[in-house]
């Protein structure tokens, strides 16, 4: 069996930085509870391929149509242009988003839905509604979305 092993520390002296490794018990208990998390309970799945701080503002955003990657930096001014490009790359290989480039100067990329992530409409939908019913009154409001990107 092979041994695996995790980066638990790094420290710097002298010398370039050291990582001490340690040795990641297969057999313990919050290994098995993990995988077992990850591979049997839907939510956990689920969050784990659009989870995040990001991931579902792109898909909800992609719901409207096909986008290039300018105009979801436009409409997601906030995220920086590091997390855009690893949230993209992180939904095309959980097959959320399709990835469509062409071979021209300047650059064409083209981002869309695939059946799967178009599937989470619903998902979607119910977070916004929920959002719009239980949202306190001393928090940031929320603004509903204009009909002409839901369309």
């Amino acid at each position: 069996m092979e041994q695996r092993y995790i980066c638990t520390y790094f420290f710097t002296s002298t010398y370039p930085k050291v990582c001490i490794m340690t040795k990641i018990k297969e057999t313990s208990t919050n290994q098995d509870n993990r995988k077992n998390t990850l591979t049997q309970c839907p939510v956990t799945y689920t969050l784990g391929k659009m989870g995040g701080r990001w991931k579902p503002i792109i898909i909800y955003n992609l719901l409207s149509g096909t986008k290039r990657y300018s105009e979801l930096k436009r409409l997601i001014p906030a995220i920086t242009e590091k997390m855009l490009i690893q949230h993209l790359k992180e939904l095309e290989v959980h097959n959320l988003v399709h990835r469509k480039s062409l071979p021209v100067v300047p650059p064409f990329v083209e981002y869309s839905l695939t059946e799967s992530g178009k599937a989470l409409k619903p998902v979607l939908d119910a977070m916004v509604g929920w959002a719009l019913q239980n949202r306190d009154s001393t928090s940031i409001p929320v603004s509903p979305v204009p009909e002409e990107q839901l369309q």
